[in-house]
């Protein structure tokens, strides 16, 4: 964890708190580990909002092309792109004023993270949300 990186208890209670999460490269392949951590949050009562160029609904959620498109709030920005890729998607979290940007289990890019943090959203990087929430919120 690097010093822009959320603490455990700050972690905690991003997931608690959040409603909205935006799944950047969510795909509509059950095998895919972004379908099924996105239906993980799902079935926890999270709002799934897929960030993908498809255009048909993943997990019965409408997909936007961006997060400029969805119209309503974020909470987190959960991402599933390879870590060179990160870049352009942690500036539109800032953008949007999403509160959170989540770069998940092997997916590190200290550049963006860093960006993220001093725009005032928390960061978390390398981890899984899936795991996290259920080692943290448990429910």
């Amino acid at each position: 964890m690097t010093n822009t990186e959320s603490s455990l208890p700050t972690v905690r209670t991003m997931l608690a708190t959040a409603k909205t999460i935006a799944v950047i490269g969510l795909s509509d392949d059950p095998s895919k580990p972004s379908h099924s951590v996105a239906a993980y949050l799902q079935r926890h009562g999270y709002k799934i909002v897929p960030i993908t160029p498809k255009t048909t609904p993943i997990l019965s959620e409408q997909p936007y092309p961006d997060l400029a498109s969805v119209p309503f709030p974020i909470d987190i920005v959960d991402i599933f792109r390879r870590s060179e890729a990160v870049g352009p998607h942690v500036d539109e979290a800032i953008a949007v004023g999403a509160k959170a940007v989540w770069l998940q289990l092997g997916i590190r890019n200290d550049e963006a993270v860093a960006r993220a943090a001093a725009a005032g959203l928390q960061t978390v990087q390398d981890r899984c949300i899936k795991i996290e929430h259920a080692r943290l919120i448990g429910r």
